[in-house]
């Protein structure tokens, strides 16, 4: 049994202003030169749990997380009636008889043997081979809540193949080592999530495939049951992230593009662009530069598809600081801005060669200080 995954072997809410040409005053069409970044209308896949919701932003990304029907991802340690036993001091489905296994005599020949069905004071039964007083072989073990292990033992723990049925619906099928989920296996999710890939101590670890009912799906690396490493992320719609995740969120280098065109190829931290980036539209527009929680914050360029640009500094998703505007004649003019509206002109001269973060600041005149 395999991942199927593609990519072990080697979107964001944007709430910008417009501007809608080098300041308010200039009458140009307001569609044609917004700088605004528009909301990618579907990123999801970054936090657990929570039911899978159709992705409507970066932020879905978030609600659609690893398919748990289990608490903390313990397979074997959730408890009859359903609650986890990673925190409580529940005996978990597997431990529970062993207290009467090891009461029971050590009949047999010492060889593996098949009998009849044994039932349990607790109302389990298990019908299957045995050696000795132990589960040992092929069997199947049957709870009282309705929960089903059906497959390998070897000395009254499940090791090997074998499918455990939840009582809620929920069914693991895969590999087994003492009692836990344990190498490959798929887990389905009341019909509506699927996770194929690798196991360890009952967590997704290593590479797997996770898939959601409306059709979004992860591929990628997982590290103590969440999102770590690289993977790639593709909505139902057609849009995709493919880069670095760390604990369930985008995070460290990676591209979204949305399925408008719209592209982002940069820095990420906590699901949101955060760092260096270049955003592109569809239409022909770029910024490239620094943002901080998804907004441009720092130096940046805005390039108009006509070929306009403005260089210079932002502060909250706007113009903020001096800035350099270029007409599309290639002259440009120097300016002092405020929450995205120019305050005033700061001279007439051609801009220096360099005007970047470190560079000395140019002077009313357009010159450099000295």
């Amino acid at each position: 049994m395999g991942s199927n995954c593609s990519v072990c072997g080697d979107g964001p809410r944007h709430g910008e202003a417009a501007y809608n040409e080098y300041s308010p005053g200039v009458a140009q069409n307001a569609q044609d030169h917004s700088a605004e970044e528009a909301p990618f209308t579907n990123n999801a896949a970054l936090m657990p749990p929570g039911p899978p919701v159709a992705p409507t932003g970066v932020d879905a990304v978030a609600q659609n997380s690893s398919p748990r029907g289990y608490a903390n991802g313990q397979l074997s340690a959730r408890t009859e009636g359903g609650q986890s036993g990673a925190t409580s001091t529940t005996v978990n489905y597997f431990e529970r008889e062993l207290e009467e296994l090891q009461n029971l005599p050590d009949a047999g020949s010492g060889r593996v043997e098949s009998r009849p069905p044994y039932k349990f004071n607790t109302g389990a039964s298990y019908e299957g081979e045995w050696k000795g007083n132990k589960r040992h072989g092929y069997g199947k073990m049957e709870w009282s809540d309705g929960a089903v292990y059906e497959g390998e033992w070897v000395d009254n723990q499940a090791q090997g193949k074998g499918r455990f049925l939840h009582f809620d619906g929920d069914i693991y099928i895969g590999e087994w080592q003492g009692n836990v989920a344990y190498g490959n296996g798929i887990y389905y999710h009341k019909q509506t999530t699927t996770y194929e890939g690798q196991w360890v101590n009952d967590v997704q670890e290593g590479c797997g495939v996770e898939t959601w009912g409306e059709g979004s799906r992860y591929e990628g690396q997982f590290k103590m049951g969440k999102k770590e490493g690289y993977g790639i992320y593709y909505w139902a719609d057609g849009s995709k992230y493919h880069g670095e995740w760390r604990a369930n969120k985008i995070n460290g280098y990676g591209m979204y593009v949305g399925k408008d065109g719209r592209k982002f190829d940069g820095q990420w931290r906590g699901s949101v662009m955060d760092g260096m980036g270049v955003y592109l539209w569809a239409d022909g527009r770029r910024y490239e530069g620094q943002y901080q929680t998804d907004k441009k914050d720092g130096f940046g360029v805005f390039i108009w598809a006509d070929g306009r640009r403005y260089e210079g500094f932002w502060k909250d998703g706007k113009q903020d600081g001096q800035g350099r505007y270029y007409m599309k004649n290639g002259s440009s003019r120097l300016a002092r801005w405020a929450e995205g509206r120019r305050i005033e002109w700061l001279g007439d001269q051609d801009p220096p060669e360099k005007e970047r973060p470190g560079a000395p600041a140019p002077t009313a005149t357009g010159g450099t200080p000295t």
